[in-house]
């Protein structure tokens, strides 16, 4: 079983400095130490054990190191920075498990975007050596690219000449949409298995800058120490929290989390997936949320959420139908709702609905059939109601001796997109865009109510 849960304690192949405003996160794999059999990690390669630790470590830089504006990701192997995902690996492996390796690895790229974008933690990769491949496609997910011009390290993304498949993680997406290279570029760029050095990788645009050896460590610290002296939001000052260990329960037929239940039933590939809502009103006060850590509702059930959603995709690939569920005090879910809505220029509050949004973006990204129900003691409201937009079929009871109700908040109008950069409201009614304001007006159906709006695919009575 791939187990997604770890900490800088218990890396192999990443250590993770932090030295006031500026971390380091520096790469060196263990080339022993490997998610399965037949292959070993040289080169500062990477299989998803390589990336889960990633993954955490930039979660971590967010949550318990707000004070961190500089994030220097660099390699600590002589004249290699990474020559990507370890191709032994990925010829051994399930389709299943490459697909779900690809997906994860550019989810965390995509995290580390995010982390540049809303975070004003700034990613530079500093390029000790040759990053090839999908070392370079991490590298192009960092904010700056700096290469050492020694006269043999290279940037390449040799995807034709070698392993003859699409990048899987979105390098060339990221050349030409984010750094803006010329196509013609791009494509004589994915031929070369060489790839290209210093100064035409400068040139080309591929990179930000390159120093000679003797000058390299130099300038990439002052570089770091540019960006965390120039002027951000008020993370600086701030006090992190402490991202403790998920208190879960594995047993044979699912999972059993605080706030989150996953329970499989492994002869009709199925699973039914529940969030419940906190049961008692949470705190208004942004000090007293800081206090509660990630003891807090949102952070806490979403983490449970994530961690849920990378098991079933990971440990589960034979269930097909996973059916959400929620339980509880819709009202306690709207009552945090208003308080991320209102306090969410706090950083800790921010950074919560930033990874409810990830965790959500992961939920439509997962390739499974998601169907929701929602029946009495649903709540279903605000960002739970995400997981019914999210979902591929919403299917509600119509009971008039149990009236149920669904309902939106001010987090359904844009404070959780999609990765298409829509709400999953405006994806819903793409050819009714004047519903969605509607719908946010109106903010409570009762299953009719939510029939006619469109917002469910059936409304069966109990005879159904």
């Amino acid at each position: 079983m791939i187990d997604f849960e770890t900490s800088p304690e218990r890396y192999h192949h990443w250590k993770l400095t932090v030295d006031d405003a500026v971390a380091t996160l520096a790469m060196d794999v263990a080339e022993d130490v490997t998610l399965a059999e037949g292959y070993k990690l040289k080169l500062n390669s990477y299989d998803l054990g390589v990336d889960i630790e990633l993954a955490d470590a930039v979660e971590r830089l967010r949550f318990e190191h707000p004070e961190v504006r500089a994030v220097v990701v660099t390699s600590l192997k002589p004249r290699i920075f990474c020559a990507g995902a370890n191709i032994y690996m990925l010829g051994g492996s399930t389709h299943a498990h490459k697909v779900n390796f690809c997906k994860f690895t550019n989810e965390t790229r995509c995290g580390i975007e995010d982390a540049s974008r809303n975070s004003n933690q700034r990613y530079i990769a500093a390029l000790n050596g040759t990053a090839s491949g999908g070392g370079y496609e991490l590298a192009i997910a960092c904010e700056e690219i700096y290469l050492v011009d020694d006269g043999n390290a290279a940037v390449s993304l040799p995807e034709v000449p070698l392993l003859g498949v699409l990048p899987g993680t979105g390098g060339l997406t990221r050349l030409v949409d984010k750094r803006k290279i010329r196509r013609d570029r791009a494509d004589v760029f994915s031929t070369l298995a060489e790839g290209l050095k210093a100064r035409r990788a400068k040139e080309w645009g591929v990179i930000d800058g390159h120093f000679p050896t003797s000058k390299f460590d130099e300038a990439i610290a002052e570089r770091a120490r540019e960006i965390s002296t120039a002027t951000g939001r008020e993370r600086g000052s701030a006090q992190g929290i402490k991202l403790n260990p998920l208190q879960v329960e594995a047993i044979a037929d699912g999972r059993e989390y605080q706030h989150v239940s996953l329970k499989l039933d492994r002869a009709q590939r199925s699973a039914d997936l529940t969030v419940r809502a906190p049961q008692n009103p949470q705190p208004t006060d942004a000090h007293e949320i800081q206090n509660l850590g990630d003891a807090w509702w949102p952070l806490a059930a979403f983490r449970e959420l994530d961690n849920a959603l990378l098991h079933l995709r990971a440990n589960e690939p034979e269930i097909g139908l996973v059916c959400l569920r929620t339980t509880g005090d819709a009202e306690n879910v709207l009552a945090v709702d208003r308080v991320l809505t209102t306090q969410r220029n706090h950083w800790l509050i921010r950074e919560t609905l930033l990874l409810m949004a990830r965790v959500l973006r992961r939920l439509d990204l997962t390739a499974k059939s998601f169907f929701a129900l929602i029946e009495p003691g649903s709540c279903f409201a605000g960002s739970l109601l995400e997981l019914a937009l999210a979902a591929d079929r919403t299917y509600m009871l119509n009971d008039s001796a149990q009236p149920i109700e669904i309902a939106t908040s001010e987090l359904n109008a844009g404070a959780l997109p999609m990765s298409n950069g829509l709400t999953r409201l405006q994806s819903r009614f793409l050819a009714e865009p004047e519903q969605v304001e509607a719908v946010l007006q109106i903010a409570r159906f009762d299953t009719e109510a939510a029939d006619e709006a469109g917002l469910v695919t059936a409304a069966p009575d109990d005879l159904d």
